[in-house]
Parts: C-alpha cells; structure tokens; sequence
C-alpha cells in the first residue's frame, strides 16, 4: 500500500493499493489547522483500511504488519506549491512516519495530484492550467497537458507565482482550473506510477516559491554614547 500527505491547500491523507485503488482517505478544506488535524487523519486513514485496528474494519490482520498496522511500501509526500508553514506541516508528518517505518518518501509536486484529477476524472482534454491560491493576492499556476506513457501529468509550463489580478491575462486562451481541495488519492496515484515507472518527480525541497517572512536576525546594532 501507499501512503499519501498533502497539506498544500487543505490537509488531505489517503491510502492506495498497488493498483492505485482507493483504501481509505481522510481530508479538511480548511487551510489553516493542519498542525492540529494531520495526527487525526492519518489514524482514521490507518484504521480504515484493510489490516487497520479499526474495529469496524471487514478484514482485520489483511495486508498487515502482523501488529495491527497496515502494511505500508512508500509514502508520497506533497511538496507544493504552498504556503511556508502549512506545506512544511505535511512533508514532515510523511517524513516522520516513513523514518519510522522504514520505508522510502517519494517527493511529488501539488499541482501533479490537482491535473491527474482534472484529466482522469473531470474528462480535460488539451493544455490546462492548475491555479492555487498563494494568499497575498497570488495565485500559483501550473500548466499541463495529458499525461505521458507512464500515465503521469505532463507539464508543459513550470509552476510561477503572479497576482492574482494578472492571471487571466497571463493565461491567455489556455482554459483555467481553480483548486480548492487536493485529492490525496491521486497524489498517492502519481506517486505509485513514478516509482513503477523509476521516475523523480520532485527534489526533497518543497516548493515554497515565496520565501518565508522569518529571518534570522543580523548582528545587533552597536549605540554609541
């Protein structure tokens, strides 16, 4: 099974099998709370899918550690775009779990998860653009059109920040999807055709694209008398 964890918008957790069939997902719109909801998701993910100490499971001890817990090969984490402290939030939750199961982090871009969504289920045809809301009156814009022979989003124009009063002129004619919520389903898809295909699709840095207000601070200034 894989794991998937996204807290570039809302906060989304979600579990697949190997043939990317949907176990259990978990997820809040909200984008702020990710801190307090992520430990909650991924117990209630854990528990409902097969093997999981949930009580009302139909299969419990199936696809499991033998201890109760599922039996988990990788974990996806959504690397953004996204906001400083919300998206750090995330990558460290699917950071710790996989250091503490022993298994592999597959770094996977935001944006991909929105696009697979708006081509496998929403039908999209032809070049589109992912628009996320960046806050400060930005939006963050991916550009993508169909997916490749390994079955993955193919980018066409690398994600970009912009006010969001310049996006439609930025765009032009290329039809716009505006994102609220992420499917951690299909960020965990993504993840699960890159590592059958051998593929990286992200580097271990998120993608912050605004750097955060935090500075450390410089050297005191010296007064005189």
């Amino acid at each position: 099974m894989i794991l998937a964890v996204d807290t570039s918008l809302g906060t989304a957790v979600a579990l697949i099998d190997d043939d990317g069939v949907r176990l259990s997902d978990a997820s809040a719109a909200d984008p702020l709370g990710h801190a307090e909801v992520i430990g909650e998701m991924l117990v209630r993910a854990l528990g409902e899918a097969p093997g999981g100490d949930n009580p009302g499971n139909d299969n419990p001890g199936d696809e499991s550690t033998g201890d109760g817990a599922p039996l988990i090969g990788h974990v996806v984490a959504g690397m953004g775009p996204g906001p400083f402290t919300g998206l750090r939030i995330g990558i460290a939750a699917a950071r710790a779990f996989a250091m503490g199961r022993g298994i592999p982090v597959v770094p996977v871009p935001s944006h991909a998860a929105a696009a697979l969504t708006a081509i496998e289920h929403d039908g999209i045809v032809g070049p589109f653009a992912i628009v996320t809301d960046a806050r400060r009156r930005e939006v963050a814009i991916t550009v993508f059109d169909g997916t490749d022979a390994d079955g993955l989003p193919i980018v066409i124009a690398d994600t970009v920040l912009v006010p969001r009063a310049e996006a439609d002129e930025r765009l032009g004619v290329t039809r716009r999807i505006d994102v609220e919520t992420l499917s951690a389903v299909d960020l965990a898809r993504v993840g699960a055709r890159a590592v059958a295909a051998g593929r990286v699709l992200a580097g271990d840095e998120p993608l912050y694209l605004r750097q955060p207000d935090v500075r450390v601070p410089g050297a005191p200034k010296r007064v005189g008398r």
